[in-house]
């Protein structure tokens, strides 16, 4: 079936809500729109107030061809392919089929660049949808050749308008005996978002029970939601859970579990920057010196990402995800430097000894600074035993290796040169 929001996307301008500043009345877009000649666009606001929708309506308004990609699934071959169909929808018209790219700011500088000639020759009249500010993530060359509209949130009373405007004319929910006796919880959980707000409205009503009438309750609406829902909402509780579930399934050991995770950040259009960052700090708290390969491999992914976006990054994503959830894990690193910052936080600040200090000048040679440092170069097997720790602290061990076989190798290495120095067991 489908869905309400889906139902309820107006067929025409007039049905068009919010947004007045853009297509009411006088507004400069539907000026723009009327005189029946348009600029290519990048919408930018937040989720659900009608970017998309506006762009299906400019192409109808303007009877002009209309392709849309969505920038997580879609790279440079599917950018051509609209672009060839572009050309030949309009090869005895006149130019400017219209490409909707959702999420343009996913796509990476290549995939950007891939539009370039088609916008500049006019093929096609590029719209961008956005929720990111597109000074920082559209290329200069492509958003100068754009105009750009910023869309505002749905006020409450555009919100409500279109909850009763649903249960009155949609063609499922009006056979139901429904009576909308309280909205907070709808706007609620909507966040101004109108296709949120459709969904949830839908969600509530198809689980209420057959043949009996409902009254749509803020508790009415809060039980069936928190029974329901699984959506993942990047901005919300959702991005951190689903985040705290991928890095304890990583953590844990187990690919599987924090593949899905990683699926549901994906398919919910989650920042894939956000995701290779978790990666990286993952590799060093949680997998650290038992693979040290770990961290080399999650620092690439965050290369290999921002080279070739979405879609083709979910394959660099999946990949990393793996290698790390199947690596040895140690923390000792983290804890280390944990154990290290508390002794500076909680301590004195202990002079640096004296054979440490750098000696610059002939006053400070006078005064003893570097003096009795032993090289260690010059010694067998570039090692020698000294103080390095202020007296005070002499035979403190922050860095203790985990039990895992890189790091036994350490522990072994530790104990022959440092003996009777450092308490490693």
């Amino acid at each position: 079936m489908t869905p309400l929001a889906e139902r309820m996307r107006p067929r025409h301008l007039s049905q068009f809500v919010g947004q007045e500043h853009l297509v009411g009345e006088g507004a400069v877009l539907r000026q723009a729109i009327e005189m029946g000649k348009i600029p290519s666009l990048i919408f930018w606001g937040p989720p659900g107030v009608g970017k998309t929708t506006l762009a299906q309506l400019i192409a109808q308004q303007l009877k002009k061809p209309f392709y849309q990609l969505s920038a997580i699934h879609s790279g440079v071959k599917d950018i051509r392919e609209a672009i060839e169909n572009a050309q030949k929808a309009t090869l005895f018209q006149a130019k400017g089929a219209i490409l909707l790219i959702d999420e343009i700011h996913r796509f990476s500088k290549n995939q950007q660049d891939a539009l370039l000639g088609a916008v500049e020759k006019g093929i096609v009249t590029l719209i961008g949808a956005t929720t990111e500010n597109p000074s920082f993530e559209v290329i200069p060359a492509l958003l100068s050749r754009c105009q750009v509209y910023v869309l505002h949130p749905l006020r409450r009373e555009q919100l409500e308008y279109l909850l009763h405007k649903a249960l009155e004319e949609d063609e499922i929910l009006k056979t139901r005996q429904v009576t909308l006796a309280e909205t907070e919880a709808l706007l609620l959980y909507s966040g101004g978002d109108a296709r949120r707000l459709l969904n949830a409205l839908e969600l509530v009503v198809e689980a209420a029970p057959q043949g009996q009438p409902i009254c749509i309750t803020n508790d009415f609406v809060r039980e069936k939601i928190q029974q329901n829902i699984a959506l993942y909402d990047k901005s919300g509780e959702q991005h951190y859970d689903v985040i705290s579930a991928f890095i304890k399934s990583v953590r844990g050991s187990d690919p599987n579990a924090a593949l899905y995770w990683l699926a549901r950040m994906l398919e919910g259009g989650e920042d894939i920057e956000f995701i290779a960052r978790r990666l990286i700090i993952l590799a060093a708290e949680d997998i650290g010196l038992a693979n040290p390969n770990a961290l080399l491999l999650a620092t690439a992914t965050m290369d290999a990402i921002r080279a070739v976006g979405m879609p083709e990054a979910r394959i660099v994503l999946s990949e990393c995800t793996i290698y790390l959830a199947t690596s040895p894990k140690s923390n000792s690193a983290y804890l280390a430097i944990d154990k290290a910052i508390e002794a500076v936080r909680t301590g004195k600040v202990y002079a640096v000894p004296l054979h440490l200090r750098n000696a610059p000048t002939h006053l400070m040679r006078q005064l003893q600074y570097g003096a009795d440092y032993r090289y260690s170069h010059d010694f067998p097997g570039h090692f020698v035993q000294q103080d390095y720790l202020p007296a005070e602290l002499k035979g403190t061990c922050f860095y203790q290796p985990a039990d895992n076989a890189a790091e036994a190798r350490v522990l072994e290495k530790l104990r022959q040169e440092w003996k009777h120095w450092y308490p490693y067991p």
